[in-house]
C-alpha cells in the first residue's frame, strides 16, 4: 500500500490564514522534470481537478496530480518560517539528494 502524503497541521492552518479555500484554491504540490537535482517541485495556489487526490485539513486542501503521487509517497508538507523567509516545504523519503535551494530533488 502506498503512503499519501502528510500535510501537518502548520500549512493547513497557512493556508487558512491567506483564505486559500474561501477563494476556491487548494496548494497544488506537483513535481516536475528539471531543476538543478533532476525533478523540482512546483508548489502554487491552484483549483482542484479531478484526479488529484485531495488532503483535507482545517476546512482547507492540499492536492496531488495523479503523475506526481508516486514521486510524493510517504512526505510531509509543512509550512517553515525561517529568515530567509516563510515557505512550504516537502520532506520527502524518496529523493536521494537534493541542493540547496529546496525545491529541487533526485530519486
Amino acid at each position: 500500500m502506498n503512503l499519501p502524503p502528510k500535510v501537518t497541521d502548520r500549512a493547513f492552518a497557512r493556508l487558512s490564514e491567506i483564505g486559500a479555500g474561501q477563494q476556491g484554491h487548494a496548494l497544488r504540490i506537483a513535481v516536475e522534470g528539471g531543476g538543478c537535482s533532476g525533478f523540482q517541485y512546483d508548489i502554487r495556489l491552484d483549483a482542484p481537478a479531478d484526479d488529484d487526490l485531495v488532503l483535507e485539513g482545517q476546512g482547507e486542501k492540499v492536492v496531488v496530480d495523479s503523475v506526481s503521487l508516486p514521486f510524493l509517497e510517504g512526505a510531509t508538507i509543512d509550512f517553515t518560517e525561517e529568515l530567509i523567509g516563510a515557505r512550504f516545504t516537502i520532506d520527502n523519503p524518496n529523493a536521494t539528494s537534493s541542493c540547496g535551494c529546496g525545491t529541487s530533488f533526485a530519486m
